[in-house]
């Protein structure tokens, strides 16, 4: 293996891939939850929105279901 290769000359390209992985969507959250994770992230080293996926994703590996009781 070299001690150093030249990459000036190298074409970037995208990762085909990232779309599949993630799409964008718009979502209205309160303000107390998008503060309550962005203190998580802060604490954490990660961004908040990647903190809100991994914690929607552990909901959808464990088949986490609401329950909501309305008061009468």
């Amino acid at each position: 293996m070299r001690k150093e290769y030249d990459f000036s000359k190298m074409e970037g390209r995208k990762n085909p891939y990232a779309k599949k992985l993630k799409k964008q969507v718009t979502i209205r959250m309160g303000v107390d939850i998008i503060e309550y994770f962005k203190k998580l992230a802060n604490e954490a080293g990660i961004p908040y929105q990647n903190l809100i996926n991994l914690y929607l994703r552990d909901c959808v590996k464990s088949h986490r279901k609401l329950s909501i009781k309305w008061a009468l």
